[in-house]
């Protein structure tokens, strides 16, 4: 495998267009952070949640729960590591806060969350593309509505 820093930086190229994308909610661009057949685990703070796959299943998940819902998602401290010339995994640190629409059929007015990305990654004609994501949390404020 050949190492390559330009590899990490697009890495966290591809996680700030995440976080940007998902809080300007700007779907379309979303959508292409996302390997076709990628998976969303968010079941640590939902149990009842099964993992999303797919990336256009990913989109009209998230899309919908965020829907009146404005975002802030900060990562932070990335632990990269090339696993392959086309395969990666990742740590992240991340800190996000949600302020709900009047309401919002979850009853939260606010959400203060801290955690982790796990994630891997795959590189696809050139690109690297989130494969599978799994949300932990460290902590939970919220504020109920």
């Amino acid at each position: 495998m050949s190492y390559s820093a330009a590899d990490v930086e697009a890495i966290k190229n591809l996680k700030a267009r995440y976080y940007r994308c998902m809080d300007t909610k700007q779907w379309d661009g979303w959508n292409e952070v996302f390997a076709l057949d990628a998976t969303l685990d968010t079941r640590e703070e939902a149990p009842d949640l099964e993992v999303v796959v797919g990336r256009a299943n990913i989109i009209e998940f998230v899309s919908n729960v965020l829907e009146g819902v404005t975002t802030c998602h900060h990562g932070h401290m990335p632990e990269i590591e090339l696993t392959s010339d086309t395969t990666a995994k990742g740590i992240w640190a991340m800190e996000d806060h949600l302020w709900f629409s009047d309401g919002h059929p979850l009853g939260i007015a606010q959400l203060h969350g801290y955690g982790h990305y796990h994630e891997t990654y795959e590189k696809v004609d050139g690109r690297w593309l989130i494969k599978s994501l799994v949300l932990t949390r460290l902590r939970v404020d919220a504020t109920m509505a």
